[in-house]
């Protein structure tokens, strides 16, 4: 189905190694490799790409890709470089294309090779750019650069703490899927940034930092698992949190959105001195479930009634269902199911995250959900409602009026929402503030 493969195609993780030079002849590739599309020469295209890609890329999808943006925003008139830097081990240039209906934007990554090991379509900036939210008051608050370290990864990272109070709690901020900044960025919309803010403005300290699969894509190429992704990270975040002189260490908590929720449990566990969790967005069911219910959701929104349409999704959910796997079998850890190694998807069906929250004994857990949530939605809020609803340590809250981020949302709609800038609703910030301060 185009708009999976078009959904799968923007989450790819580039690798290789490092880049050294050719700068002008990365630019020239970037806008050959445009105009070989805009021209129909597909297998000169997909040439472009080095070997890793194309093993989980196929030609076909990536005519398809551009088949589907050409159908939407029409005949590509010119492409135009706008920047273009060194990135770690690559080299990354982002340009912006002009159709005769739209602009769209993309960034290109090169290796060392001029080869591409990257693809990504980007959020539109037409004007669009982030609004300061009302709350966020920097008269109480001050940031520094910090550095989240295990043994061989050093992630960036921003310390937000209230300039007036002798002490604070202080609140681990841990992502959702896929690469993400220190802000959660997500077109002009920062939800960490927001929360960051918004807490410190409230007299609570936050560490937020660079994913991990931001900084070190290529070794997201072969197997890697949940625990790589995310679990090391946060807890060296958590351990980062315990040495900052003025945070109050019997008031650490862990805020987790979408995956980051979904894994807050376990982190709870593996951090028992924790005061406790926030989970923002956290899917309750498996991983599968979710991808399925979103892709039927994307489907019903196209109003495709056709059988072909029909077929096509059934396709998609039948692919969808391999990634139930619980062991691997005769399956190589690193075989790709749906974007993710075998040994990833092995990992996190195996954790069950409302089991390990109802086996919290002392630590704190408040679950924020959105109605308008068109990615994780209220059946995995009722799911969580069902299992601690009545644990003391527990509070959950659903806001009929909030999407995915955690922003005020008229209804589901889809993705295209979070092309607007707005902000984490100021109910959830002063929510979480009451909460934490409640003890």
């Amino acid at each position: 189905m185009k708009r999976t493969i078009l959904l799968l195609f923007t989450l790819l993780l580039f690798t290789t190694s490092a880049f050294s030079q050719g700068i002008l002849n990365m630019i020239g590739r970037s806008e050959d490799f445009f105009k070989l599309l805009s021209e129909e020469k597909y297998t000169e295209a997909y040439g472009f790409f080095d070997a890793n890609f194309q093993a989980k890329v196929s030609e076909d999808n990536v005519k398809q890709i551009w088949i589907k943006l050409a159908e939407k925003l029409g005949k590509l008139e010119n492409i135009q470089v706008t920047s273009s830097k060194s990135q770690g081990e690559h080299f990354v240039v982002t340009l912006e294309g002009k159709f005769t209906n739209d602009s769209q934007d993309f960034l290109l990554a090169f290796d060392k090779t001029e080869k591409l090991v990257g693809f990504f379509l980007q959020p539109s900036r037409k004007g669009a750019a982030y609004v300061t939210p009302a709350y966020a008051d920097t008269t109480l608050y001050k940031e520094k650069e910090i550095y989240v370290k295990t043994a061989k990864h050093s992630l960036v990272g921003i310390l937000t703490v209230p300039k007036k109070a002798a002490t604070y709690p202080i609140v681990v901020l841990v992502h959702g899927s896929g690469p993400q900044d220190m802000d959660e960025t997500f077109g002009p919309n920062k939800p960490f940034k927001d929360l960051a803010s918004g807490l410190a403005s409230k007299g609570i300290a936050s560490i937020r930092y660079v994913k991990r699969t931001m900084l070190y894509t290529r070794e997201f190429a072969g197997t890697f698992t949940v625990k790589e992704e995310v679990m090391d990270d946060a807890l060296a975040a958590i351990a980062l949190a315990r040495t900052i002189p003025a945070a109050n260490k019997k008031q650490i908590y862990l805020l987790g959105h979408n995956l980051g929720g979904m894994m807050a449990p376990k982190a709870a566990v593996l951090a028992p001195d924790l005061k406790g969790v926030i989970l923002l967005a956290a899917p309750a069911r498996k991983l599968t479930d979710l991808i399925v219910e979103q892709t039927k959701y994307m489907f019903e929104l196209e109003k495709d009634t056709t059988k072909a349409g029909r077929l096509q999704l059934d396709s998609v959910v039948k692919e969808l269902n391999r990634s139930r796997i619980t062991k691997l079998g005769t399956l190589k850890p690193d075989s790709s199911i749906f974007g993710l190694p075998a040994a990833y998807w092995v990992d996190l069906n195996l954790y069950n995250q409302v089991t390990t929250a109802k086996k919290l004994i002392s630590q704190r857990i408040f679950v924020a959900q959105g109605a308008n949530d068109s990615q994780v939605s209220v059946t995995d809020f009722n799911l969580w409602k069902t299992a601690l609803g009545t644990k003391k340590t527990a509070t959950l809250k659903l806001y009929p009026e909030l999407n995915h981020m955690m922003i005020a949302q008229k209804d589901k709609s889809d993705l295209k929402q979070y092309s607007v800038p707005a902000n984490v609703s100021p109910g959830v910030i002063n929510d979480i503030a009451i909460w934490i301060k409640s003890k």
